[in-house]
């Protein structure tokens, strides 16, 4: 995996948990917020932290925006600091930039002064756990489009002994099982003879009327 590096803007609980996660998976993450406190906090969890305004187009400017691959800005609860924030790391030539929306007001309107991509955290964990909530075999849900997602489910009980070719799945009803994890192995594209036991895990993608075949 090649190491990218990552400019975090806004260190609260968004902010935070993707610069954690992005470092810990071996990338290079500089983290920015203007709180002296959640500054001090970070300092074991990314490569280098500084206190700044980050609407302070001259502070941004000495952080070299250019060099870093993605900018996020996890500044979404003030839209004004959101905009202004985007608007700025624009000007200064920021190569691809992903901010935190709370509507879909505020994402086009970042969209419009910059964003290359927005965001919904908020909105996509509660969809995460609706899904999970209506069914006890939804492990994880990640929208693709309005009709189609990928889901990760444990394997409903009709289905245990048969194969892929058996059940039919992708050539009646256009589901897609694109890997199987069974225990520690994973069984990445299976065939058509594989056969699911008790106990598996499906990563699985498909129109979103279809992916109820594997609710109880």
């Amino acid at each position: 995996m090649k190491k990218k590096s990552f400019l975090v803007i806004g260190l609260g609980f968004f902010g935070a948990s993707v610069a954690r996660t992005l470092y810990g998976m071996g990338h290079e993450v500089l983290g920015v917020d203007n709180n002296a406190e959640i500054v001090r906090n970070m300092m074991d969890d990314v490569t280098h932290v500084v206190q700044m305004d980050a609407t302070d187009m001259e502070a941004m400017h000495s952080l070299g925006v250019t060099n870093f691959d993605v900018v996020i800005v996890g500044r979404g609860s003030n839209l004004e600091d959101s905009i202004i924030i985007t608007l700025n790391l624009k000007q200064l030539g920021a190569r691809y930039i992903v901010a935190k929306a709370l509507s879909n007001i505020q994402s086009n309107i970042l969209m419009k002064v910059g964003a290359d991509r927005v965001v919904f955290p908020e909105r996509d964990m509660g969809v995460k756990v609706a899904h999970s909530l209506i069914s006890q075999t939804i492990v994880d849900y990640i929208p693709l489009t309005a009709d189609y997602s990928i889901v990760e489910v444990s394997t409903p009980a009709k289905m245990f002994g048969k194969t892929l070719s058996e059940l039919g799945l992708k050539t009646m009803m256009g589901i897609n099982i694109l890997v199987i994890k069974r225990g520690n192995n994973l069984i990445v594209s299976p065939g058509g003879a594989d056969r699911l036991e008790e106990g598996d895990i499906l990563i699985v993608m498909g129109r979103e009327d279809r992916l109820d075949y594997f609710r109880p």
